[in-house]
């Protein structure tokens, strides 16, 4: 498998594999994301997110998955970070380490922290992110302030 940055002309298989992911979390519904949010988001004037795209290397053509993340700052630890927002790879790619190649990318160009969520019944994300060494926050509680 091959990892790279965004391209603007992944944007729509970007926007593709976030609504697999919002589908396989069974929240489609609430999924807004499509390939013109995903250029503006990743390529517009003012970008906001970024992204790590993932091929096959028998068809460099076929996106087998992809990170949407974006920078963080820790003030108490004085290092910048990241925030994932999307780690998804698709079914007949999973447990080939590609979700591990997508994580390390990010871990190489990141100082501080890395964070995400996994939604609560997500057993098998839960289970790979404990392989790889990862724990769950326990001593904060998330809260949402949205319009």
């Amino acid at each position: 498998m091959a990892v790279r940055e965004a391209r603007v002309s992944d944007a729509a298989e970007i926007a593709a594999m976030v609504r697999e992911h919002a589908a396989h979390e069974g929240a489609l519904e609430h999924c807004h994301f499509d390939e013109r949010a995903a250029r503006a988001a990743l390529f517009g004037d003012a970008p906001t997110l970024r992204a790590f795209v993932a091929f096959t290397e028998d068809d460099p053509d076929v996106s087998a998955g992809c990170m949407l993340w974006y920078a963080t700052y820790s003030s108490w630890a004085a290092v910048p970070g990241a925030w994932v927002e999307d780690l998804y790879v698709r079914p007949a790619y999973r447990r080939t380490g590609l979700g591990r190649q997508l994580l390390d990318a990010l871990r190489a160009r990141v100082e501080g922290r890395v964070e995400w969520d996994v939604h609560v019944t997500n057993d098998a994300a839960s289970q790979f992110y404990r392989r790889l060494g990862a724990v769950p926050v326990t001593d904060w509680t998330k809260f949402r302030w949205q319009r």
